[in-house]
């Protein structure tokens, strides 16, 4: 690395931390989660605005590469935090009511991104035709579980049973989501020409299972808080297990994801928030903030002309139809209110940061090019900053605290209730 290389990295970093740090703020001062301002952030220093000289003069070609890698950091850092929130009593109590909305929400989109898949793939498929229609699918299938617990949390939703069936949802939904884009990457040979060792996922989830986890509960010593040496097995246990399902023909994503999972959930409250937060703050002040920019760099809209709005608008009509009508219709078939329904078809709607990893792993296997990028990411913006909106005119502060009890489908359902 020359002087010029590390004098254009550092300049850049110190770019990006400002830039996402003011428009993080901006958004959030409009009720948006800070990630909707900094992905503009990386959108506005990109060609759709600066052409492509500028972006290139801020970030030099050589200079890329080197924040590419500390975004990939980023979003395994951001992975794993995700797999150590996801805990199991976010589901107790929500019964088949929690299954069905997940179900239906993830279904409905999934089959109507096949088939706009399916109209758009002579224009945008990369090579392999069936990888990207059921990537189309997948990616209009998430919701975004961390973004979905920020906005709860921002608007003291986090408590309330309709809160609660929503983070219910998406963890569900995450999983189901994580597990079809699994089939995706190993269906499009992420591997290369090492597909056999996807054979060993079975066996390296046994082991993460059955050896790892007893390992990390005797370790975490019944929820002691974090030492330095609980801090490094931790960092180097989410980096080796992304470097493993990286090799094996996944993406690196999930091995971090999984390594969050195992980590023992009973009784290490304490130590948990101390990883999220000593681990959460660096990610989320350095590396996601570059993993933003990287994404908006990408992000071209400057010659889209009719027929890429004609898509832009069909994706959009896709993805926010298929959340709503497959949340609202499950909800409302257990008798949940139509004010509730639309509440949380409005949540599950929520796509974040979690779609832009999907869609920048779609980009890196080739699966998407970067046209449709594009116009995928600026979807997963558009429906997350529409949740504030539609959640301060469906359930107004006013309102708050007069949330009914949701029905409890276990004892009740559809079919036995007359």
């Amino acid at each position: 690395m020359t002087t010029n290389q590390l004098f254009a990295l550092f300049c850049d970093l110190a770019l990006i931390i400002v830039l996402a740090r003011i428009l993080g703020a901006v958004a959030q001062r409009f009720s948006q989660p800070a990630v909707i301002g900094e992905v503009l952030a990386g959108i506005l220093l990109g060609p759709t605005f600066l052409g492509h000289s500028v972006p290139e003069f801020l970030f030099p070609p050589g200079v890329r590469p080197m924040l590419t890698a500390l975004a990939d950091v980023g979003m395994a850092v951001f992975m794993f935090i995700v797999g150590l929130e996801l805990d199991r009593k976010i589901l107790r109590g929500t019964g088949r009511l929690a299954v069905t909305v997940a179900v239906s929400c993830t279904v409905l989109p999934f089959g109507l991104g096949t088939l706009l898949a399916l109209m758009l793939a002579d224009d945008h498929a990369q090579g392999h035709r069936l990888g990207f229609v059921l990537f189309m699918g997948t990616a209009m299938s998430v919701t975004a579980f961390p973004v979905l617990a920020r906005i709860l949390t921002d608007r003291k939703m986090q408590h309330t049973p309709i809160g609660g069936l929503a983070l219910a949802c998406a963890a569900i939904g995450d999983v189901v989501a994580w597990c079809m884009l699994a089939a995706v990457v190993a269906l499009v040979g992420g591997g290369g020409g090492d597909q056999w060792l996807l054979l060993l996922l079975v066996p390296y989830a046994g082991v993460m299972v059955w050896v790892v986890r007893p390992l990390l509960r005797r370790l975490a010593g019944g929820g002691t808080r974090l030492t330095p040496a609980v801090l490094t097995v931790v960092l180097a246990g989410l980096l080796v297990s992304g470097a493993v399902t990286e090799r094996i023909g996944l993406h690196f994503i999930f091995g971090a994801f999984l390594f969050g999972v195992v980590m023992p959930k009973e009784s290490t409250e304490r130590l948990r928030a101390d990883i999220i937060d000593r681990i959460g703050d660096v990610s989320g002040q350095l590396l996601q903030p570059v993993f933003f920019i990287i994404v908006g760099l990408k992000v071209d809209l400057s010659d889209m002309g009719s027929s890429g709005w004609l898509d832009f608008a069909l994706i959009l009509l896709v993805a926010v139809s298929g959340k709503f009508v497959g949340a609202f219709l499950s909800a409302r078939a257990f008798r949940v209110t139509a004010r509730q329904s639309a509440v949380l078809a409005t949540l599950m709607n929520t796509r974040g940061l979690t779609e832009l990893i999907i869609l920048t792993a779609g980009l890196q296997l080739g699966v998407l090019d970067e046209r449709l990028y594009s116009l995928m990411v600026v979807m997963a913006v558009v429906t997350t900053a529409m949740a504030g909106p539609l959640l301060a005119v469906l359930r107004p502060r006013a309102l708050a605290g007069q949330d009914p009890v949701l029905p409890v489908p276990d004892a009740q359902s559809p079919a036995t209730k007359r």
